[in-house]
């Protein structure tokens, strides 16, 4: 029976060090890094995602503030908005919570937002830094799943790994991490041809496609690690992308749904937000000195 990757406890283990942080950020900026979350619609889910993103923010000593939109929301209101955010010097952080209403195109939207605010690391500057092998601002998710990998197997080098979903939000920038990090990759998705051939010859099998259930115990070789992004919620209940109770058997670790990926983004985004706070006082300081 595999070992069980523990999202929450490796997210509240990294609590205390991200809290000191900002206690030394507070003190050099004189004010607590602060947050701006946009939220466009009543999404329920997103309800509870930006609940839950701005009480670790309050746990940890980030001051948030979350600006509310009607769904019938222009793109150009919206624009205008992401725009007073990217002046506001006492924002570090600028998170759009997605999905957005369907009238607003989420790629223009996240090219408004200034890269140095950019916390979800979406912006394709910051992509390009990432793919580039010069990371910035990383995606959240991805590098959770990198953290849970690193808990079980510290030294990816040479590894088999399937990505299965090549979203810009998780699966490509996921890739490019396991690539830095000497991981043999191969990006597949739902409709890949002979993805159980495929997946079975892996060490590694992380699934991102919000498909239920998707991968079962024939997709897995004996002593596989899985991990599973996705969380999709069936007949009132969360499940993922795998199988639980036909993988876990089979492979040496596996993350659960919910509790495995999820509380690893979260904290990824407050290091994010940190990082962002950090790195804009460097860059004043440094033209003020100039």
């Amino acid at each position: 029976m595999a070992h069980i990757l523990d999202g929450k406890a490796l997210a509240a283990n990294q609590k205390p060090e991200l809290q000191a942080k900002a206690q030394k950020l507070t003190r050099r900026l004189g004010r607590p890094p602060q947050l701006a979350v946009i939220l466009v619609g009543d999404d329920a889910a997103s309800e509870i995602y930006v609940g839950r993103k701005t009480k670790l923010c309050e746990e940890l000593g980030i001051q948030s503030v979350t600006h509310r939109l009607a769904a019938m929301t222009t793109a150009q209101e919206l624009e205008k908005l992401i725009h007073q955010l990217n002046h506001n010097d006492q924002i570090d952080g600028i998170l759009l919570q997605l999905p957005l209403p369907g009238h607003i195109d989420r790629y223009h939207m996240i090219q408004s937002i200034d890269p140095a605010k950019d916390v979800d690391g979406l912006h394709p500057l910051n992509q390009g830094y990432l793919f580039q092998g010069q990371p910035r601002l990383v995606p959240c998710t991805p590098a959770g799943c990198i953290q849970l990998l690193q808990s079980c197997c510290p030294d990816l080098t040479g590894r088999r790994v399937t990505v299965i979903g090549s979203s810009v939000l998780v699966g490509r920038p996921l890739a490019a991490l396991l690539l830095h990090q000497g991981a043999t990759v191969t990006l597949a998705n739902s409709k890949t041809r002979q993805l159980t051939e495929l997946t079975q010859m892996s060490d590694i099998v992380i699934s991102a496609t919000g498909q239920p259930q998707l991968i079962t115990a024939d997709h897995i070789k004996e002593g596989a690690i899985v991990i599973d992004v996705g969380i999709i919620r069936v007949n009132g209940n969360l499940v993922g992308d795998v199988n639980f109770e036909q993988v876990a058997p089979k492979a040496s670790f596996i993350t659960p749904v919910p509790g495995g990926v999820g509380p690893m983004t979260i904290i990824n985004l407050m290091a994010n937000i940190l990082k962002a706070a950090e790195e804009r006082h460097h860059d004043a300081k440094a033209s003020k000195s100039s």
